[in-house]
């Protein structure tokens, strides 16, 4: 083909990973699953990605050949996809979640430590004060000296002890003081009982672990159905752009052949123009499906993230067995299909909080204490339970909302599953539809083969025009053509099939074992 490399070619891409303790899909070997990347051996840096040219940390380079089987694909795409990746870390970020509220019912124990320093300045009135003291004297030395006076005769000039007293007291007071202080102390505080509180919001938070992990499992089922969708696509285009070159290359010889007919007047000048014309035509069609070829190739390169075209190793095909009855991919499906697991998760999570709304009037109870350490400690120690007795959520509401979502999720599980019965069996009868119409199609391509030898037959002998010829090409090509995007819509019919069930790999025990195999350009 005009468009074909004849040398194979490899190059160097970003394989993403997503952290330390997040297992890697990295095998530049084999593609299978390996350790973490301390356990692994491999040298992490920073890569360049080569599509969006942006840097890619905690990356590694991975050897890709430019000829790649499906299966070889499949392994690649697991490595390089970012929305694998992302979607790696988003459950690692959930695990570790869930992980760190599996201690929130530990002891908890701190430490304080404080120092300071202060300086407390105030002037103090102390008139109010002094009067009190100086009337309570005079009040006292009153009385003293009635009694007196009763006994003794009164002795005149004796002093207002009231008035010395108050000579000696200030009107106000200027206080200062400054110092520091320092002080250390270890606490500890345990929620012995919290009603079920912290198991539930660890089951909450599994329960989205689970919804992440079927996102995740959607996701790359998705890929997988996206990769088998580019790859036979670019399969067909590349099969379509032979069938283009090589349907010039037998009119050339047609045009040829008028040529000298023309010359030796066995046929007339618009017999030899509709020659003309018609590998004009040939011409243009073959170089239109080599840039569509390419542009097929090209998204199969986006997807695996090279740098260069991947050219696709495993032929199309057609199994002439006939498949499984309905019933049996209806029941992978309702075992299988992550769509499934994900309303179960969110059955879960409705679970999760509905038991959580039921402990909201159950005590917490808490031990605690607290200790300085100085010369001489002292230290607090207790155990404390605490009732929410009004306010805060409504608990009736929570509860009627939780127990709200509980069926909402069950009625979600019957829909799915409705819609997933009803999705397999469209895509069963698609890949029959497909099966049948490749082998109705085979007469065709032989009927219109023979046709076309003899009509050029035909030609030498002066018993056909170019015109018949060149129709005899035409319905060649299209029925050839014709029958090879039969065999793309079984295959990608079939791997509709397989996603649908969830079991989007299986698609490769039916190609390892079709009986019917298109030819391929490229080889391995």
């Amino acid at each position: 083909m005009k468009f074909a490399l004849s040398s194979l070619s490899t190059a160097m891409i970003a394989v993403m990973l997503m952290g330390l303790s997040v297992p890697t899909f990295a095998n530049t070997e084999n593609g299978t699953q390996k350790g973490d990347k301390q356990s692994n051996g491999l040298n992490l840096s920073t890569l360049t990605d080569p599509i969006t040219h942006k840097k890619v940390e905690n990356s590694y380079p991975l050897e890709v050949s430019s000829f790649l089987s499906l299966e070889q694909a499949q392994d690649i795409l697991l490595q390089v996809s970012p929305k694998l990746a992302a979607n790696q870390a988003a459950i690692a970020a959930s695990n570790y979640q869930t992980d760190a509220l599996k201690t929130i019912d530990n002891p908890f124990v701190f430490a304080q430590v404080s120092a300071n320093a202060y300086t407390l300045q105030e002037d103090i009135d102390l008139s109010t004060l002094k009067n009190g003291v100086i009337n309570g004297v005079n009040n006292v030395g009153a009385g003293v000296g009635d009694v007196v006076g009763d006994i003794i005769p009164p002795t005149p000039n004796l002093p207002n002890f009231g008035e010395l007293i108050g000579e000696r007291l200030p009107d106000s007071y200027d206080f200062k003081r400054s110092g520091t202080r320092a002080s250390v102390g270890v606490g500890v505080v345990w929620p012995v009982y919290t009603a079920g509180r912290t198991t539930t919001l660890t089951g909450l938070s599994e329960a989205r672990t689970q919804e992440t992990v079927a996102d995740g499992i959607l996701d790359k089922n998705e890929l997988y159905n996206t990769l088998i969708e580019r790859y036979f696509k670019a399969q067909l285009a590349i099969i379509a752009a032979y069938l283009r070159d090589d349907a010039y290359d037998t009119l050339q010889q047609t045009d040829h052949m008028a040529k000298r007919l023309f010359e030796e007047g066995f046929i007339s000048r618009v017999d030899r123009l509709e020659a003309q014309s018609a590998l004009a035509n040939a011409n243009s069609e073959a170089v239109n499906a080599n840039n569509d070829a390419r542009l097929a190739m090209i998204a199969l390169q986006r997807l695996l993230r090279t740098d260069y075209r991947i050219k696709p190793t495993t032929p199309l095909f057609v199994s002439s067995r006939p498949l499984p009855d309905v019933n049996y991919f209806q029941d992978l499906a309702l075992h299988h299909h992550p769509g499934l697991q994900k309303v179960a998760a969110k059955r879960a999570q409705a679970q999760q909080l509905h038991a959580l709304s039921d402990t909201g009037h159950k005590p917490t109870v808490m031990l605690y204490g607290y200790g300085q350490l100085e010369e001489k400690p002292s230290w607090v120690a207790g155990v404390s339970a605490s009732w929410k007795l009004w306010g805060g959520l409504d608990k009736t509401a929570a509860l009627a909302s939780s127990s709200a979502k509980i069926r909402q999720a069950d009625l979600s599980e019957i829909e799915v599953s409705d819609n997933l019965l009803l999705l397999v069996e469209k895509n069963w009868h698609d890949v029959n539809n497909a099966q049948s119409r490749y082998q109705a199609l085979q007469s065709n391509v032989d009927l219109s083969a023979e046709v076309l030898r003899l009509r050029r037959l035909g030609l030498q002998e002066g018993v056909n025009t170019t015109v018949e010829v060149v129709q005899s090409q035409t319905q060649y090509l299209k029925a050839r053509t014709e029958q090879a995007q039969a065999a793309n819509s079984y295959v990608q019919a079939l791997a509709a099939l397989m996603q649908s069930c969830g079991t989007p790999l299986a698609f490769n025990a039916y190609l390892n074992a079709a009986d019917i195999r298109l030819p391929a350009l490229y080889k391995e």
